[in-house]
């Protein structure tokens, strides 16, 4: 991942789990957003409404969201501190379908005693799903904080297949997940 650009451009794009904003400079993706939540984010004036810089990263997207993608590769600029940068990079190295804790993701990262940090930095990934922040729980296996809901970061892990989530479900909800409809969300 580069390091954070001013984002210029941006768009919306609807998925399973709700409507994202996407930000950056044309180049490379510096944000991603929940517009279903609420508090969706606003996008600054100085940035112009443009899809075509982020058709790849919509194409990505779709793939994951349809089980065909297991890794987005795209060019990244998000901002952020060099902890948290590091902390988003080690994000991308936990595998599909596959969770830890903070406490595993902080020793991963050479300091067992940061699980707290670790905590702070994946809260302020501004790359929800396309930096798999969702793959992070608590080190009693429950699901903890995710910008855009726990019903969504459930969901996403039903969707990837994680073993951690799956006696959450009764048979009917794991069957209304695997058809693209988060259980229990209030997102149509």
């Amino acid at each position: 991942m580069a390091p954070g650009s001013q984002p210029r451009y941006w768009c919306e794009t609807d998925t399973p789990v709700g409507r994202l904003l996407l930000a950056g400079d044309g180049q490379a993706l510096g944000r991603v957003h929940f517009q279903s939540g609420p508090h969706p984010m606003q996008p600054s004036p100085e940035w112009r409404a443009d899809a075509t810089p982020f058709a790849h990263v919509c194409a990505q997207l779709g793939e994951y969201f349809s089980g065909r993608r297991r890794a987005f590769r795209l060019r990244l600029a998000p901002a952020g501190t060099a902890f948290q940068l590091a902390v988003w990079e080690a994000l991308r190295a936990i595998p599909y379908g596959q969770t830890v804790s903070y406490g595993e993701l902080a020793r991963r990262l050479g300091n067992a005693a940061g699980a707290r940090a670790v905590g702070l930095a994946n809260g302020a990934n501004p790359l929800p799903i396309i930096v798999p922040c969702h793959r992070v729980i608590g080190a009693d296996g429950s699901l903890t904080g995710f910008g855009g809901g726990l019903c969504i970061k459930r969901a996403l892990l039903c969707l990837e297949g994680a073993a951690c989530v799956a006696d959450l479900f009764s048979a009917h909800e794991l069957a209304h997940v695997a058809n693209g409809a988060p259980a229990g969300c209030p997102i149509d």
